[in-house]
């Protein structure tokens, strides 16, 4: 061989890197981080930047770190068993709390206004007014019901409400770790509530942003707390509520979950940004959304019941392996 090959060879900087940190980047290069990244219900516009994002999170540890969740859909089962789970608005179609007249009602509304908050075609300018006038007639329903909050914990407790395969290992591993989980929720927060605390996973790390009822001195639903919220303002609530929390301050990096694009805006509020990984549960006309929701969140989970992706991404983050 010429020597002045031999010299060039010689000359190429990863010769002289000590073995360990080659084999340290050998295995980097090969090795998934996340191998449940690989499951076939995952889709991605770009698993490399997901996997930097994931690895930058990791640097920067769990102290660093904050969840931003959806509930409806998103922490609770699409399905089961072939059926629809009940959402914290459909829970309150119970017996026990509202006549055959208002779930009629509430079916009805449905019907109506759910097709839209999906339709792919409509933009959310569109939507907004729609949202507003379907939640608000949902409410004004209720209200009328009288629904008693001495029956909400029975309502639940008889409903076929499920939180997604993964759950207690999600909310138990978030309390371990000391990361603040905040849930934005379109639905009704006195049924939320219930829904974690039947299932024992409401620890003091679990902070909720929803709709939340005002009874009055007999226990009976006389009105709805605050502003609206639904699908689509969730970036409102952020922004006003979210930097109210002291938990959430310098926690810069966000893992985001939520089966709506307008769950995207969920951390709108949070200062200072840094790495933000969203995760977006499409439960349902997969084909005709499918496209919309790959270019919107770094993962897409299609049709996917369970917390298994989310868990062995916050497993990585804050294991302490080049954790340095």
């Amino acid at each position: 061989m010429p020597v002045n090959r031999l010299k060039m060879i010689y000359q190429i900087p990863w010769i002289y890197t000590p073995a360990r940190t080659v084999l340290a980047i050998w295995n980097q290069l090969t090795k998934s981080q996340v191998p449940e990244l690989s499951k076939c219900s995952v889709l991605m516009r770009d698993r490399s930047s997901v996997e930097e994002t994931i690895h930058a999170m990791q640097r920067a540890g769990a102290g660093s770190l904050q969840v931003i969740s959806d509930f409806d859909m998103t922490l609770t089962k699409f399905a089961h068993e072939g059926k629809r789970v009940p959402t914290t608005h459909n829970i309150l179609d119970n017996r026990l709390l509202i006549s055959e007249d208002g779930t009629k009602k509430m079916r009805e509304l449905l019907n109506t206004y759910y097709p839209i908050e999906i339709d792919p075609s409509r933009s959310i300018e569109e939507k907004l007014p729609l949202m507003v006038e379907w939640w608000t007639k949902v409410h004004q329903m209720l209200i009328q019901e009288r629904i008693r909050k001495d029956l909400l914990a029975q309502a639940v407790k008889e409903s076929k409400a499920m939180l997604r395969d993964g759950y207690k290992a999600f909310f138990d591993h978030l309390e371990e770790q000391q990361i603040p989980l905040l849930i934005f929720s379109a639905g009704v927060g006195d049924i939320l509530e219930e829904v974690i605390q039947q299932n024992q996973v409401f620890h003091p790390n679990v902070h909720i942003i929803s709709n939340y009822m005002d009874f009055d001195q007999t226990g009976a639903l006389q009105a709805f707390q605050g502003q609206l919220i639904h699908t689509f303002n969730k970036r409102e609530g952020a922004l006003s509520r979210a930097a109210t929390l002291r938990e959430l301050q310098g926690r810069p990096n966000v893992l985001l979950l939520g089966d709506s694009l307008g769950d995207l805006t969920m951390a709108d509020g949070v200062p200072e940004q840094e790495h933000i990984l969203t995760i977006g549960f499409l439960n349902d006309q997969v084909e005709e959304r499918k496209e919309s929701y790959i270019n919107s969140f770094d993962i897409v989970l299609v049709k996917d019941e369970t917390l298994d992706v989310p868990n062995a991404i916050l497993r990585y983050i804050t294991s302490l392996r080049d954790n340095k």
